[in-house]
């Protein structure tokens, strides 16, 4: 069987082709600009040229392309974004009108397009990377598609974005409680997606109907997962899979398989310092929540605080991600997990073993591919 599997960030979205008919590492695979970073380009070239924005698609991950749009609105030219796309930059609209954008509907929009520079706003696009693909003699074929965003949800308007993201962490970890492989639970299939996760719903009308699964996942929950792939992270019972991304940083404790505790923040906030302080903190398990949010992170959570002889300096830490030279100091002597030889594609190795959680049909055959 062969799984597209895309894991989305901040800087590069991460491709994977996997086929369970050959070896891990002989999948094809790319490492390519994010959604985010190519529509921000866009942006940048109707600001220099001059030119009024006429934003069309669905809700994506913001960062770079709206701080782009920010800057474009900032030269006095004008932005005009369908509903669905203007929630990119705030779900609350009236938040996105204070920003100077001007909200039309679809009509509008496709007459505004005839004169303004339309870019179309999305997280996914299949037909860019099936053209990749057949650029090098690759069928884009697959029998199920798995896509990792990091999805803040919906926050109502008098709830911060940092607080309902985190919250959301939090219950899935507690409803999985006891049910084996909680990093598992962040996986979803269209029909039992929560309605507030309006970035991946987004994405379920970004594919609609491709004739195969679709799998979702949380872009912390498929690095974890994937980190698991490395056969030396694999082997030990008391690790924390540290993940450092361009934009987010996750560090899931796991002990015995269960998630004990677990923080989120922002990677530009961290030193190295200061992470292994977080890290201690979090094995220690009195890593405080408000630690983490009054740093401008999402927020910690301790599951099971550990008894005394449990904080010891055996715990192992895994680190994968685009910024893992951010831990290279660390006094946890951390070890740099490379899962079937490739640490960029870790998210999308996790997404291949979350098919095989949300795809019973073919978790035998998906197993014994991963060597497991």
């Amino acid at each position: 069987m062969r799984i597209l599997a895309i894991d989305i960030g901040t800087g590069t979205q991460d491709i994977l082709l996997f086929d369970s008919a050959v070896e891990p590492e002989n999948c094809f695979k790319m490492v390519m600009p994010s959604p985010t970073a190519i529509l921000a380009a866009q942006v940048r070239r109707a600001t220099a040229a001059g030119q009024s924005l006429v934003l069309t698609g669905v809700t994506m991950g913001g960062g770079p392309v709206a701080w782009a749009v920010d800057e474009h609105l900032k030269r006095g030219l004008a932005v005009y974004a369908t509903v669905d796309a203007a929630r990119t930059f705030n779900d609350d609209l009236t938040q996105v009108r204070a920003m100077g954008v001007h909200l039309i509907g679809e009509d509008e929009a496709m007459q505004l397009a005839r004169r303004h520079t339309q870019i179309r706003l999305r997280d996914l696009d299949l037909d860019a990377v099936a053209a990749a693909l057949r650029a090098f003699d690759i069928e884009p074929r697959y029998d199920a598609l798995a896509i990792a965003v990091l999805d803040h949800g919906n926050a109502p308007p008098d709830v911060s974005d940092r607080v309902f993201r985190f919250n959301h962490i939090r219950s899935v970890v507690e409803k999985a409680a006891g049910q084996g492989d909680q990093l598992l639970a962040f996986a979803y299939m269209p029909g039992d997606l929560p309605p507030y996760l309006t970035r991946m719903q987004a994405i379920v009308r970004s594919v609609g109907d491709v004739g195969v699964p679709l799998v979702l996942l949380d872009t912390g929950a498929a690095a974890a997962l994937g980190a698991l792939e490395d056969r030396e992270v694999a082997r030990h019972n008391d690790v924390v899979l540290l993940n450092l991304g361009n934009m987010h940083v996750l560090a899931t404790h796991l002990v015995d398989g269960r998630i004990v505790g677990l923080f989120e923040h922002h990677t530009g906030f961290l030193t190295a310092e200061k992470l292994d302080r977080y890290l201690d903190a979090l094995i220690a398990g009195n890593l405080r929540n408000e630690t983490i949010f009054d740093d401008m992170g999402h927020g910690s959570y301790i599951v099971e605080p550990p008894a005394i002889a449990a904080h010891t300096p055996m715990t192992f830490l895994s680190v994968t991600g685009p910024r893992r030279a951010l831990a290279r100091s660390s006094s946890f002597h951390p070890y740099f997990a490379v899962p079937h030889g490739d640490m960029m594609i870790t998210g999308c190795f996790g997404l291949v073993r979350a098919c095989a959680a949300r795809l019973p049909e073919w978790n035998e055959e998906i197993a014994r591919a991963l060597g497991a």
